[in-house]
C-alpha cells in the first residue's frame, strides 16, 4: 500500500485509540506500526514470508513494541483456520495484487468484532468483492488502488 493510500486510510478510519487490529497480509508491518502510532491498543501482524518477517520482527523491537504488536509466522488463511473465534475492532486485508487470495479474504471477515469495520485493499480497476456477512459501506479510489470498508 503506498504511503499516499495508508495515509488516506487512517484519515478515514479516525480515532483509532484503544481498538484492535488484525493485520491480515501484514507485509512489511506499516500499517499495524501507524496503527500503533495512532494509539491503537494492539495489533496482531500474519505475514508468511521470511524476509518480510525479520524486518517486521526488528522493527517491533526497534520500536519498543513487544507488548503491542505480535508477529505471526503463517499464511492468513491457515491462522484464520486455527484461530476462528479471534475477533478485532479492525481487519485489514491487503493481499498481494499478483496473489489477491480472495477466498482467504473472505474468510477473514469473521474476525471482525461486533460493530468492527474490515477494510480491503484492493486493485483500481478491479471491482470490490462481496464479503459474505459484510456490507460495503464506502469505496475510495487512488488510481491503482481502492480501499472498501465493510461493516
Amino acid at each position: 500500500m503506498s504511503d499516499r493510500v495508508r495515509g488516506a486510510l487512517f484519515n478515514t478510519l479516525g480515532d483509532i485509540e484503544g481498538l484492535t487490529v488484525l493485520d491480515a497480509f501484514a507485509g512489511t508491518g506499516a500499517l499495524s506500526f501507524e496503527a500503533l502510532s495512532r494509539d491503537a491498543a494492539s495489533a496482531l501482524l500474519i505475514e508468511i514470508d521470511k524476509p518480510a518477517q525479520r524486518a517486521i520482527q526488528e522493527s517491533i523491537t526497534m520500536l519498543g513494541l513487544k507488548s503491542q504488536a505480535k508477529l505471526v509466522s503463517a499464511n492468513s488463511s491457515g491462522w484464520s483456520d486455527n484461530n476462528p473465534e479471534r475477533r478485532f475492532d479492525i481487519v485489514i486485508a491487503a493481499p498481494p495484487y499478483d496473489d489477491l487470495q480472495l477466498s482467504v479474504v473472505q474468510k477473514l471477515a469473521r474476525h471482525v468484532a461486533p460493530d468492527g469495520l474490515f477494510v480491503l485493499d484492493w486493485p483500481g480497476k478491479t471491482a470490490a468483492p462481496e464479503i459474505p456477512g459484510l456490507e460495503q459501506i464506502e469505496q475510495k479510489n487512488y488510481g491503482d488502488a481502492q480501499l472498501v470498508f465493510y461493516r
